[in-house]
């Protein structure tokens, strides 16, 4: 374990209304880690990443993220941990009134950006690194599902942060452009950013293989650890067959 990587938590206890989810959660994700969560529906793979953005609290253990110890954070401290996580959403959550720019416009504002021409150029930074240079002008409704969902990773990237935290990002997406999303991830990965990721798409994990834990009945552990198969699961899985190993588009 180390307690100065972005994610460090040791034996974590996660709960919700007084119900527990997770008991004995440990896990460290150095930068440059791609790290899956996989798990049946409701078994802790969102409230996983809420207790990692200050959502929820973290009732026992130790937990470091970004710097911060979730069981001292101070509620106005909150907001300082955000900044250095980037989350991508399932279902994109865009302000669907706006334009893509408009949309990344909206995030820089609110958390503390105010000078036009930093605030444009970063705009135009974080489109270019997803592929959507030329897509600043168009809404949400004009844009695949593909596209929106690489406009929700340029959200993620604004502020330069240390970690990503993926909740299902494929979800509602056709198996050539889940491909493609992760390839833009694992890009991101590449560049030194830690990222967790929670799936049901298994075609995925053998395609791009990382370090996999799961969720089952209050546990969490790495997959290795039971001698399993992240495809053994058949319950709530997505085993959408992956794209071939050449390039590919969103479609």
């Amino acid at each position: 374990m180390n307690p100065t990587a972005p994610i460090w938590l040791k034996d974590v206890t996660i709960a919700r209304d007084g119900e527990l989810i997770l008991n004995h959660v440990n896990l460290t994700v150095e930068k440059s880690d791609f790290i899956y969560v996989i798990g049946k529906v409701g078994e802790g793979k969102t409230s996983l990443i809420k207790s990692l953005i200050g959502e929820l609290p973290i009732k026992t253990g130790e937990a470091l993220v970004a710097g911060y110890n979730l069981r001292k954070i101070k509620k106005k401290q909150i907001p300082l941990l955000r900044r250095k996580i980037g989350i991508v959403f399932q279902d994109f959550q865009l302000l669907n009134d706006r334009t893509v720019e408009e949309n990344l416009r909206f995030v820089l504002k609110a958390t503390g950006w105010k000078n036009e021409r930093s605030i444009r150029a970063r705009i135009d930074k974080v489109l270019e690194s997803t592929g959507m240079k030329n897509k600043g002008y168009k809404m949400p409704h004009q844009l695949s599902g593909g596209e929106q969902q690489r406009i929700v990773i340029a959200r993620a990237l604004l502020n330069d942060p240390e970690i990503i935290l993926a909740d299902e990002p494929t979800g509602h997406l056709d198996p050539d452009t889940s491909c493609s999303i992760m390839e833009l991830l694992t890009g991101i990965r590449r560049e030194g950013v830690a990222i967790l990721m929670a799936t049901h798409n298994y075609g995925l994990l053998k395609k791009y293989p990382f370090p996999t834990y799961r969720c089952d009945k209050n546990h969490f552990f790495p997959v290795e650890d039971r001698q399993e198969n992240p495809g053994d699961m058949k319950e709530g899985s997505d085993e959408k067959a992956c794209c071939a190993d050449s390039e590919t588009t969103d479609q």
